[in-house]
């Protein structure tokens, strides 16, 4: 199964010969910046993990081939809006007395075409088609000015924005969540710089835990840093771990040797897979919530999947949501999208006891990070 376009741009799909075994992706088209974390979210949104991989680029056309596992294709909402191209920028979740849900999706068209009745219509019938018989309504509506005004207002307490966003974990810092065995071994990571092998590109290896959406994670912050990558190779696992190397240059060609800019990049990558997600339970009030927050792209876009895999998670817990929001934050120099859900105190969990909380925290992080 194959694309192709008038400009000689391809992407293959080969699908595994036996049942479990890996799918192979091959790309073939020209470079851009920013085109890793491109290809990496799409695998990531579509629920696919990436079990090796190859990278080469000279510049100009760019060659790229993963061997991707196919994870589950229930077609879900998020799945649907993922498929029209609609992007999510809010939600607001809200259970009623009588046991009904009602979401609200602030959505805005990756095509503008929203206003007209044939893509109206054509969302209509895919949302119908994955909700069946228990959407009572389903209507597209203009969002009104005070949807506007009300964007990244919701208030966060200082306490909790503190250890939210915190641009790394101390020991001896007191978290309302516990840091899980897996989470423990990801301090672990390893990143080396090495500019002895090559008399035009930094080789950066990479050594850590494997987790849902790593490569996302390697390839976002180090397009963040500035830097393109030319050459990379993704190891398969190897006892849970992965090995990556990249041959790297800066945006003008030239190695990286300022000694505070590999420090940074270090550092960034490091934090980056030590926590790509913070996780925490906090009290709202007198409610209970639960917040995810994830770093948003220099781009502006956020990280795919993580409404999905939160819900999946609460869901096997037991826990009911009673109402759910995305906002956007700015913090520790960065803008974050952070999920918001207060949860049913009505289930099998006692809420307000650190035990529960630390259970619920680690099972949904493990969703998230797939282990």
């Amino acid at each position: 199964m194959g694309v192709r376009n008038d400009k000689d741009d391809v992407v293959l799909i080969e699908k595994g010969k036996t049942e479990g075994e890996p799918w192979v992706i091959t790309v073939n088209c020209p470079d851009k910046s920013g085109l890793g974390v491109d290809i990496c979210r799409t695998i990531l949104e579509f629920g696919l993990y990436i079990s090796k991989g190859d990278v080469s680029t000279d510049g100009k056309w760019c060659y790229i081939v993963l061997w991707v596992v196919p994870h589950s294709s229930t077609r879900t909402v998020l799945w649907v809006f993922s498929e029209l191209e609609l992007t999510i920028e809010r939600v607001k979740v809200t259970t009623t007395p009588d046991g009904r849900v009602m979401d609200l999706f602030f959505i805005t068209d990756n095509l503008i075409l929203l206003h007209t009745k044939q893509r109206q219509e054509e969302t209509y019938e895919q949302l119908r088609s994955v909700l069946g018989e228990s959407c009572i309504v389903c209507e597209l509506q203009l969002a009104d000015s005070h949807y506007e005004t009300r964007q990244g207002t919701s208030y966060i307490a200082p306490a909790v924005a503190e250890e939210l966003f915190a641009s790394e974990y101390s020991k001896n810092v007191c978290h309302t969540q516990t840091l899980s065995p897996e989470l423990t071994k990801l301090k672990k990571a390893v990143v080396n710089v090495d500019n002895s092998l090559s008399p035009s590109h930094t080789l950066l290896q990479i050594h850590g835990l494997d987790h849902k959406g790593l490569f996302y994670d390697i390839m976002r912050t180090v397009n963040d840093q500035d830097v393109k990558i030319l050459h990379g190779r993704f190891s398969a696992v190897a006892k849970g771990h992965r090995d990556i190397d990249l041959f790297i240059q800066q945006k003008d060609g030239k190695k990286i040797l300022d000694p505070e800019k590999e420090s940074l990049m270090c550092s960034s990558l490091k934090t980056e897979m030590l926590h790509p997600l913070r996780v925490l339970i906090a009290n709202r009030g007198p409610d209970t919530e639960l917040l995810v927050a994830n770093p948003v792209e220099l781009s502006g876009r956020g990280r795919p999947r993580v409404f999905y895999d939160c819900t999946v998670a609460l869901k096997k817990l037991g826990i009911c949501v009673f109402s759910a929001e995305i906002g956007r934050f700015s913090a520790s120099d960065r803008e974050w999208e952070v999920y918001r859900f207060l949860l049913d105190e009505n289930c099998e969990y006692q809420l307000l006891k650190p035990e529960a909380r630390n259970q619920i925290v680690d099972r949904v992080r493990r969703i998230l990070m797939g282990w």
